[in-house]
């Protein structure tokens, strides 16, 4: 089976020897993905203040939670 195999390949690549030129030059390509990457980078950058807008508040110490965080200091229901 490896051998009928391997012989259709080399007769397919024997057939198909065009070559194929790409649209654009390559630079062209690595100057596109660096400005995506780029306006991306501008738009995390943008977004890094929202978290320093508000005072940050305790949070409310629930006992009938499930999962307890672990975060609370020894406030909470002791078990």
């Amino acid at each position: 089976m490896l051998i009928q195999l391997s012989s259709a390949v080399l007769a397919a690549s024997e057939v198909a020897e065009e070559h194929v030129s790409i649209p654009m030059s390559p630079i062209m390509y690595g100057v596109i993905i660096m400005g995506a990457l780029l306006v991306l980078m501008f738009a995390t950058i943008s977004f890094t203040s929202l978290g320093h807008r508000h005072e940050a508040t305790p949070e409310h110490i629930d006992p009938q939670r499930q999962f307890p965080n672990k975060h609370d200091h020894g406030q909470g229901i002791e078990g």
